[in-house]
């Protein structure tokens, strides 16, 4: 199986959607107690509805809370996440609400850790039987009428970077909120025995920044088109071998 990293396009030629949105809620950032960062990261569930939840008020606003607030906050939503999901600093949820126009591709990676599916790419996709589709339609007002709706990808963590692209002699992820402190290789290969075998679209848990995609559905992805999408192909290799940098 061949899997492609999915980026967001440089290419403004052919199409010109872009919107300003955010989501309803999400969990504080954090002052840790044991690494003395101050960070948020990007990691979202737009399926994750917190309605029902009493505090629900208490994650409308972002902000930088102590450690022990964001676990008090954390243990609330966790029985709301898809099994095997993953929580962090800032991690939001629900759909992603507010304004939009021009016009966009049947597929739009923005930013670059988000990915949007138009309403006729996501019937395809499903035709196809692809595996991994959590869709959510997106919370937007267009100044036209008539436009097709978007639809955002909910994608699970799940699969690593190979050891071997990560920096050498990196500290482990903190032991209280689990930063990882290091920057993102230039150079990336993939793990494949920590990849999911019932998955063509996913993050991954050492880099939730990535989206990662199999040979399946960029197949399905060039039958639709150009797209607001870039590929680079990253290669997936055994967890124990030594590749050179």
């Amino acid at each position: 199986m061949r899997y492609f990293e999915l980026r967001e396009s440089t290419d403004a030629t052919h199409w010109t959607g872009e919107f300003r949105a955010k989501r309803q809620w999400g969990l504080p950032g954090v002052a840790c107690p044991t690494c003395h960062a101050e960070w948020s990261g990007v990691l979202s569930y737009p399926a994750v509805d917190l309605t029902l939840l009493p505090e629900r008020n208490s994650f409308e606003e972002p902000r930088l809370e102590p450690y022990s607030e964001y676990a008090r906050l954390a243990t609330q939503v966790r029985p709301l996440l898809p099994p095997g999901a993953m929580l962090q600093p800032g991690c939001t949820f629900g759909p992603m609400g507010g304004t939009a126009e021009g016009r966009f591709g049947p597929v739009t990676v923005f930013p670059s850790w988000e990915i949007f599916l138009r309403e006729d790419a996501l019937t395809s996709f499903r035709a196809r039987a692809l595996r991994g589709l959590i869709p959510v339609q997106a919370e937007l007002s267009f100044p036209a009428q008539g436009t097709e709706p978007l639809h955002e990808l909910q994608l699970l963590p799940t699969g690593r970077l190979h050891e071997a692209c990560l920096p050498a002699g990196r500290p482990p992820p903190c032991p209280t909120c689990g930063r990882q402190g290091f920057r993102m290789p230039s150079k990336r290969w993939l793990d494949v025995d920590s990849l999911p075998a019932d998955l063509d679209i996913f993050r991954l848990e050492n880099a939730v920044t990535l989206i990662i995609a199999t040979e399946r559905f960029v197949e399905a992805l060039h039958t639709l088109g150009p797209s607001d999408v870039e590929l680079l192909e990253v290669k997936a290799v055994p967890g124990s071998a030594h590749l050179p940098i």
